[in-house]
């Protein structure tokens, strides 16, 4: 068994914390110790699998080989896609890259943005999925319901298949309205959609040549001219833009006669608002989920995250408050839907805020933004021990740099420098720079930017360690 984890969703619903460049998935949502795509790979420990596959959106690459470092995951490779094409796109390439030896493994496809509460129960069903991925079927976990949730497509279940614990699939259904939802739910007879799915490589690749031929080949074309470096398999982007967007249920599922569910019973729960993350988090006597420097008084059943400054709360009910270093969202917790509304309202007006946090991660270490006005912006820059930037250039701006800690290395043109704590120097417009950290301890520098344009895409990099050229 090969797991495939999914990670290009982008989560705008758990704004602002989650954000285009750094989703839900990447973040310490639930549990402080790991992200939500940390989590998805720790449960896997007790199945015996092989290493996965991951698939991600370029843009979010380093931070998927930071975070499987730092859990010491290997991996059979990182799928880079240079644009979204839904979920049968991309286990369809996680299938071509696990049978392009000859082999032809099950595959185990988990969304990274899952929680999972009960992990030896999940073990236990992955476990009688593969019973049934092994007879030829294509599994899917269904959620036993626990309310009348109108936010999930649900599955009818029909008769036992034969030597499985699987279930017949007779239909999928659409997100229903409550009425409908609570006539599910008192049937017994329905499971919500998951997203979750076990099955052998080729199994897939069959059904989805019968229904969709049009998204497998452009895949095949893609992975076919695609090209490797380090931990990344860089997709071709002309051949893969023209790839056509379906998810799994629509492209295979609810057309295949292989269909079959597994009853999940697992604490489960796809974080996919704030309400959400309420309701898995930890609570104190009055149902409030804090966390951050946070005062309550009089207050019940709201949940708080704050990154820095202290909030206080007196006499409130149901609300959801999350602040962070440039942004603060306020929300009645049964209105969360919304805030994708806000995310798009926030695009619209051309507003940073909706895409790209102030503190930015970065292969070789961070910046922070911590001031900025029409002509200036001032960051604070940490590099890692031995890492570096890029020798790069701007057209529109120069740069005055401040050691405030450790050892820098600078080159400038045809100089090479090193400053020490409290030095400082001048990069001039259009010339040729490079900041490199040669020292074993974090080195963090003031950066005071000046010139006519100030966006992050005024570099021309000539040499850089990460590809980024």
């Amino acid at each position: 068994m090969i797991p495939v984890i999914l990670s290009g969703g982008s989560g705008t619903r758990l704004w602002p914390l989650s954000r285009q460049q750094c989703p839900k998935q990447f973040l310490p949502l639930v549990d402080p110790q790991f992200t939500l795509f940390q989590s998805t790979l720790k449960r896997l420990e007790g199945l015996n699998a092989e290493s996965p596959i991951i698939v991600c959106n370029v843009e979010h690459r380093f931070m998927v080989a930071e975070q499987l470092r730092d859990i010491e995951v290997a991996h059979q490779g990182i799928l880079l896609e240079p644009c979204g094409r839904n979920t049968a796109a991309a286990v369809a390439l996680a299938a071509l890259r696990a049978t392009a030896t000859g082999c032809d493994p099950i595959l185990l496809i988990l969304p990274a943005d899952h929680v999972i509460t009960h992990a030896d129960a999940f073990l236990a069903a992955t476990k009688s999925a593969l019973l049934a991925a092994e007879a030829g079927y294509l599994v899917t976990f269904g959620i036993v319901p626990k309310a009348p949730e109108t936010g999930y497509g649900y599955i009818r279940c029909g008769v036992e298949i034969e030597q499985t614990e699987a279930l017949a699939v007779t239909a999928f259904v659409e997100k229903p309205d409550t009425t409908t939802a609570q006539s599910y739910l008192d049937s017994g007879e329905y499971l919500w959609n998951s997203g979750m799915f076990v099955f052998r490589a080729s199994v897939f690749l069959q059904e989805l040549e019968h229904f969709r031929p049009d998204i497998l080949s452009a895949c095949k074309v893609a992975l076919a001219a695609s090209t490797e470096d380090a931990d990344f398999v860089r997709l071709d982007k002309n051949s893969f833009t023209m790839c056509p967007e379906d998810s799994v249920d629509y492209a295979v599922m609810e057309k295949t006669d292989k269909a079959v569910v597994i009853a999940l019973d697992a604490g489960w729960n796809d974080v996919g608002a704030w309400s959400a993350v309420w309701e898995v988090s930890e609570k104190d006597v009055e149902g409030n989920a804090l966390h951050g420097n946070v005062v309550s008084v009089n207050s019940n059943n709201n949940f708080v995250h704050c990154e820095q400054h202290l909030v206080a709360l007196i006499g409130v009910t149901d609300l959801i408050v999350v602040t962070t270093k440039d942004a603060t969202l306020v929300a009645d917790r049964n209105q969360v839907q919304s805030v994708k509304t806000v995310v798009e309202k926030l695009r619209a007006m051309g507003c940073s805020e909706a895409i790209i946090h102030r503190e930015v991660s970065r292969p070789w270490g961070k910046y922070d933004s911590i001031d900025r006005g029409g002509r200036f912006q001032v960051k604070r820059i940490t590099v890692n021990p031995g890492q570096r930037l890029s020798l790069q250039m701007h057209h529109h701006r120069a740069e005055h740099w401040i050691v405030v800690r450790g050892t820098a290395e600078v080159v400038c043109g045809e100089k090479r420098i090193l400053l020490t704590e409290n030095q400082s120097t001048y990069i001039p417009l259009g010339e040729r720079h490079q900041l490199i950290n040669p020292g074993k301890v974090l080195l963090e520098i003031i950066e005071v930017q000046s010139g006519s344009y100030l966006g992050e895409d005024d570099i021309v990099r000539y040499e850089d360690t990460y590809g980024r050229l």
